[in-house]
């Protein structure tokens, strides 16, 4: 994705081209306004697919316009440097998708959580009658794991009972 990062990068050299007294036409600037409402759009709701490809063509057709125009006005040099910023923009997206935290609806923001699978080391019982014992509430989700949420030190010592009363190493 990283939607916004390249419509960054992409606005940066708008404004490149009007410092330099260039005029960008209506359009591409359309699709630059259009492009950032679809990705406030997929902010929202992100189960959309068209809308996620209808911004992969606004970004598209606005970089395309501004590389070519890019190397006619300033050079390859100066254009190499926008793909190259458009190339890093992409991957700090990506990185800060797999740092991103997962969201589970229903939840009070204020409160922070654990998702726990079940098993023969874990049973579901003890790790309900544990989190009661910490005043933490839970909630079983539909793929068997159990949804444990409350205050943030209460999750801590959730966590240290766990993996002690249990024989289990803490892993990461």
């Amino acid at each position: 994705m990283g939607y916004l990062a390249a419509w960054k990068v992409l606005e940066e050299m708008i404004t490149d081209f009007r410092n330099k007294g260039i005029t960008i036409p209506a359009d591409i600037i359309s699709n630059l306004r259009h492009a950032k409402t679809l990705i406030n759009v997929l902010r929202v709701d992100s189960s959309h697919l068209e809308t996620g490809q209808k911004v992969e063509e606004h970004l598209r057709s606005i970089e395309s316009y501004l590389v070519s125009e890019g190397q006619k006005r300033f050079g390859i040099a100066h254009v190499e440097e926008w793909i190259k910023r458009l190339d890093e923009a992409s991957m700090e997206a990506i990185e800060e998708e797999k740092r991103e935290t997962r969201f589970i609806s229903g939840l009070p923001r204020e409160q922070k959580w654990i998702r726990v699978k079940p098993s023969a080391e874990l049973p579901i019982e003890g790790l309900k009658t544990l989190a009661d014992k910490l005043k933490l509430s839970y909630d079983m989700q539909n793929d068997g794991c159990l949804v444990v949420y409350g205050k943030e030190e209460h999750i801590k010592d959730f966590v240290k009972k766990m993996t002690t009363k249990y024989g289990l190493k803490a892993g990461k």
